[in-house]
């Protein structure tokens, strides 16, 4: 009898553990930030910038916004172009404008909790028409610390700028 009960009596309280363990992990909540990104006074055409999130290795994780509507040239943006070719990821909402020398764009991002203060970056991947191409013109470690804060980049990018927001 003792048998028969034992396998039952395990499997069930494996599953009380299991659920009671499970409520009490905090569900990840959003972010919301608005993002500025202020380009340098270069000389040539607009820039296709690429911000997409990576870990601490440089390893893509999600694109969050593309400016540089015309498809043909995103593969001038080397490094972002090999991960989306092979990840299949779908930016068709997230894409727009290329920014032009010496402007400024600002839009909304929306991230978990989760990628906050645990070694993850906005990456600013930069290529301009018979320029050079940037694949870390900047990267903003998303920390507590950087909100708020202008990190410089190094070619076509000036700052980025990171404010949390409601929307």
């Amino acid at each position: 009898m003792i048998k028969k009960v034992f396998p039952t009596f395990t499997i069930l309280l494996c599953i009380i553990f299991i659920g009671t363990t499970m409520s009490f992990t905090k569900p990840s909540t959003k972010v919301n930030l608005k993002c500025l990104v202020q380009l340098t006074n270069y000389t040539g055409e607009g820039a296709y910038v690429v911000v997409s999130l990576v870990d601490s290795k440089g390893k893509y994780i999600k694109t969050l916004q593309v400016f540089g509507k015309e498809k043909r040239w995103w593969d001038d943006l080397t490094s972002w172009y090999k991960h989306l070719t092979t990840s299949k990821e779908n930016v068709d909402g997230i894409s727009g404008a290329s920014i032009t020398a010496g402007d400024r764009k600002i839009f909304n991002l929306s991230l978990e909790d989760t990628y906050f203060n645990a070694n993850y970056k906005l990456r600013f991947e930069t290529a301009v028409e018979n320029q050079d191409y940037k694949e870390k013109d900047a990267e903003v470690d998303l920390t507590d610390s950087n909100i708020g804060k202008n990190v410089n980049g190094i070619k076509y990018v000036r700052y980025v700028k990171l404010i949390k927001s409601s929307v």
